[in-house]
């Protein structure tokens, strides 16, 4: 009687296919957020180009103002250009 416990090792075949599969799910995941990135367009360089353009305003809630303004006439130049 052997009373060291061991497992059963899988296969070259189950290995292989479950390397393969969690590659495909991996890309899969990689290439949907990327494509959402490229949907969605690039928010952080229009939040910057919109900081910019406010920086002349010394009140947090002019900048804020200006900045919303800023954004929404760009979202909707983007949308205009479709």
């Amino acid at each position: 009687m052997n009373t060291k416990p061991t497992l059963t090792r899988p296969g070259l075949a189950a290995i292989t296919l479950a390397a393969t599969l969690s590659a495909f799910i991996a890309i899969g995941l990689f290439a949907a957020v990327t494509g959402l990135f490229q949907r969605e367009g690039a928010p952080f360089e229009l939040m910057v180009a919109a900081e910019r353009a406010c920086a002349e305003h010394v009140f947090v809630s002019e900048r804020e103002n200006c900045v919303r303004v800023h954004l929404e006439s760009s979202h909707a130049r983007r949308l205009a250009s479709r």
